[in-house]
C-alpha cells in the first residue's frame, strides 16, 4: 500500500517486547499472525467465525489495543454468523466511568473496523454514536443519555480547536473520511475535497431526526484490489496504524484518556 499514512505504521513485532502489565493480555508475535487478505469479504463482510485466535481478527486487535494502552477493551459487533458487517473495540475504563450508562456500549467512543458491502470499502477508524434522542418502544437504553461521549464530541466542534487541527490532518493530508449524521437517512461522507466547517459539521449532526439512529465516523478507506494487494499481516499493522492516529480525536471526546503503556 502507498498512501500516505503508511510510513505512520507501527510493527506488531515491537509490541511483542512490551513490558508485561498485569491482567493484561499480551499480543499475537507477529510471526504468528495468519489473518489473510480473503477474511475480509466485500460480499459477505468480516469473516470470523471458524477460524483459529491467531487468524481471527476480532482476537488479535483485542490484544493489540489492551497490550498499547494496558488497559481492557469491550469488542462489541454488528453481523451473526461467520461474517460480521462490523466490529468496535471500546476501552472498558471509559465506559465504567460514566455514572448512568456503564452498563452499556453505546454511549462510549470506540474503534471499529467494517466490511461496506454497498460501498465496497473497508473502512478503519474511530466513531461516536448518539443513539437515539428519542427511542422506539423497546430501546429505551439505545436513548442518549447525558453522559454519553457525544456531547463532548459535538463540544469540541470548534473553530480553531485542537479536534479541527486533528480533522484537517487526516483528512486533508492523510487521506481520511468522515461520515455523520442519521445512519437511517444517509447520513453524509466527506472527503478532502468537500469537507466542511467545524460549524457545519456541527450543524449536520446537531440536525439528525431525534427518532432516527444517529452517529459520527472518522476512518480511513481501502478499496477490495487495495486489500486483496496486501498481506494479512500488512493489513493487521495498518488497522493498528490506523486506530493509533484517531486515538488522539477519540480522547477528546472520552471520560478517560488512552495513553500508550
Amino acid at each position: 500500500m502507498q498512501r500516505s499514512f503508511a510510513s505512520l505504521r507501527m510493527t506488531v513485532a515491537a509490541l511483542v517486547n512490551m513490558p508485561t502489565t498485569s491482567h493484561i493480555s499480551q499480543p499475537v508475535p507477529a510471526a504468528a499472525v495468519a489473518f489473510r487478505p480473503e477474511y475480509l469479504d466485500f460480499r459477505r463482510g468480516i469473516h470470523v467465525g471458524n477460524l483459529e485466535d491467531n487468524e481471527r481478527i476480532t482476537r488479535i486487535l483485542k490484544l493489540e489495543l489492551e497490550s498499547r494502552y494496558a488497559q481492557p477493551f469491550v469488542t462489541e459487533r454488528w453481523g451473526r454468523g461467520v461474517y460480521w458487517q462490523w466490529i468496535g473495540y471500546l476501552p472498558r475504563a471509559n465506559r465504567e466511568a460514566m455514572p448512568l450508562s456503564s452498563h452499556v456500549s453505546f454511549g462510549s467512543s470506540k474503534f471499529f473496523i467494517s466490511v461496506d458491502t454497498e460501498e465496497k470499502l473497508f473502512k478503519c477508524g474511530m466513531q461516536v454514536e448518539r443513539g437515539y434522542v428519542k427511542a422506539p418502544r423497546g430501546s429505551r437504553e439505545c436513548q442518549l443519555q447525558s453522559d454519553w461521549d457525544w456531547h463532548r464530541l459535538v463540544g469540541a466542534l470548534r473553530p480553531r480547536s485542537l479536534i479541527e487541527g486533528e480533522l484537517q490532518r487526516l483528512v486533508l493530508r492523510e487521506g481520511f473520511m468522515l461520515r455523520g449524521g442519521s445512519w437511517e437517512s444517509e447520513a453524509q461522507g466527506f472527503d478532502r475535497e468537500s469537507l466542511p466547517s467545524l460549524r457545519k459539521l456541527r450543524e449536520l449532526l446537531e440536525a439528525a431526526p431525534a427518532a432516527q439512529w444517529a452517529g459520527f465516523q472518522l476512518y480511513y478507506p481501502m478499496t477490495e484490489s487495495e486489500v486483496q494487494a496486501s498481506t494479512g499481516l500488512d493489513l493487521v499493522e495498518s488497522m493498528l496504524a490506523v486506530f493509533r492516529e484517531v486515538t488522539p480525536v477519540m480522547n477528546l471526546c472520552m471520560h478517560v484518556r488512552l495513553e500508550e503503556d
